[in-house]
């Protein structure tokens, strides 16, 4: 039987919890900055924004490789990640929020709506059985993951030389099904993180370990929330 001092599925839920608490809280700092109304016709406070963004950026990469590389640093880092974390979501969903304010003013909220549904329903998917972590599970998702980084970085470098891959960053079709097949690969990684969690509690891993847990459940799930605002923004401006 699992003591005091392991790992439990109901400890990592409740640090889970904490964690996003704590990017909601940082993330009405910068979206406290920015008015959507004066943002809509006049460009100049989203630009106030910008300092939060790039803070957070560089604070979760470093946060990040701490985690990864220790996972027993996640009992303080995991708060200050999410900390980090929760300055940029807040920073980016400003600016999305004042750029779309006129056409589509709600397109933040129904952002974050869509995220936690889809956060309780795969949650709820997998605690029917519904859906497994199989092995061929697992190395199908890893292909995926690996394809959608190649992309993204491809992107990162091309745009660095000031070229782009042509289509998928567009509100055409072929641009949406891109967000829709992104947002998939990543609700379904909600799965591979409620197998870890499952497998970790019930192997007795230490308690520092849900720390650790919590924080793989907040990346999945910021990942989601900025691919699932992406696909909004796309099918916005295809309307």
């Amino acid at each position: 039987m699992a003591g005091t001092d392991t790992m439990t599925v109901k400890g990592t839920a409740i640090k889970t919890s904490i964690l996003v608490l704590l990017v909601v809280a940082a993330g009405a700092i910068p979206w406290s900055l920015v008015d959507p109304m004066a943002a809509a016709t006049n460009n100049a406070n989203i630009g106030a924004a910008f300092p939060w963004l790039i803070g957070g950026v560089i604070a979760s990469l470093i946060l990040g490789l701490v985690i990864f590389f220790s996972p027993r640093q996640a009992v303080w880092a995991a708060p200050a990640y999410a900390i980090a974390e929760g300055l940029f979501v807040g920073a980016i969903s400003a600016w999305v929020q004042a750029q779309y304010y006129e056409v589509a003013p709600g397109i933040v909220f129904q952002a974050v709506c869509l995220t936690f549904g889809t956060l309780f329903a795969m949650m709820t998917a997998y605690n029917m059985g519904l859906i497994r972590a199989t092995e061929r599970f697992k190395t199908g998702m890893y292909a995926a993951m690996g394809a959608v980084a190649i992309i993204y970085l491809a992107t990162w470098v091309m745009r660095f030389f000031g070229s782009e891959i042509p289509y998928i960053h567009g509100s055409t079709p072929i641009g949406i099904g891109f967000s829709v097949i992104v947002v998939i690969i990543a609700a379904l990684c909600l799965v591979l993180d409620f197998d870890f969690i499952e497998q970790a509690a019930e192997q007795g891993a230490p308690k520092y370990m849900e720390w650790y847990g919590a924080y793989g459940l907040l990346v999945t799930l910021v990942w989601l929330y900025i691919e699932i605002l992406k696909l909004l923004m796309k099918l916005t401006d295809r309307d």
